[in-house]
């Protein structure tokens, strides 16, 4: 296949796809006369190729996808006015304590929350597809432990852990559960609670009664 008719066929399967295109399936797609190399010259060239468009090619955990630029998210948002659910700060603490002490059980969330996790909080990140257990502890009772997923990653925008905002003792709430979670997610938090939005704010050792529920 030639190099352009390759990048033709990459891109429109790109485009249709439902999910993030893996590198095997773009070899699957192109042929056996096509290298590593040549599917990453090739996504270089798409990604210049849509440099300014309102969509752009962006790599992450599981693969590639196409998606629309972050700061046209609330234009098309007009499309779909509904609002998305709304998780509870009990819910986003647990979150974001899972995805920076991971892999962690339920006691070590309720050690850092200071409160009892509730099931049905887990059960909802694991519906969300956010998190999953990876194992269990070699301790009394064998307890899950909970990781975060690579659907979670794909859903930040990130390839990997290593891209989440540092935690930084300065600076116990770096990002908001909104500004770290790509625009348009449907992840919303308690407008009633202001600081519900504060993502590593659940690592920090103090919080007041009133926050822990």
């Amino acid at each position: 296949m030639m190099m352009l008719d390759a990048k033709r066929v990459l891109e429109t399967a790109l485009l249709c796809a439902q999910q993030p295109m893996s590198e095997r399936d773009m070899l699957t797609l192109l042929g056996e006369d096509t290298d590593v190399n040549a599917v990453g010259l090739m996504l270089a060239d798409l990604q210049q190729e849509w440099s300014g468009r309102g969509v752009e090619l962006v790599s992450l955990s599981t693969g590639w996808r196409f998606q629309s630029r972050p700061e046209l998210r609330d234009v098309l948002d007009r499309l779909h006015p509904e609002k998305p659910p709304k998780y509870a700060r009990a819910t986003l603490e647990t979150l974001a304590i899972i995805a920076y002490r991971q892999p962690v059980t339920r006691g070590d969330i309720e050690d850092i929350r200071g409160v009892a996790v509730n099931s049905l909080t887990l059960k909802q990140l694991e519906e969300r597809g956010w998190i999953e257990v990876i194992g269990h502890r070699d301790s009394i009772g064998r307890p899950a432990l909970f990781s975060t997923t690579r659907h979670f990653l794909d859903d930040l925008g990130l390839q990997s852990l290593d891209q989440l905002p540092a935690l930084d003792a300065s600076s116990p709430a770096l990002e908001s559960m909104d500004a770290l979670l790509e625009p348009g997610l449907p992840l919303d938090v308690n407008a009633g609670n202001p600081s519900s939005a504060e993502l590593p704010q659940a690592l920090t050792p103090e919080l007041s009664p009133e926050d822990k529920t």
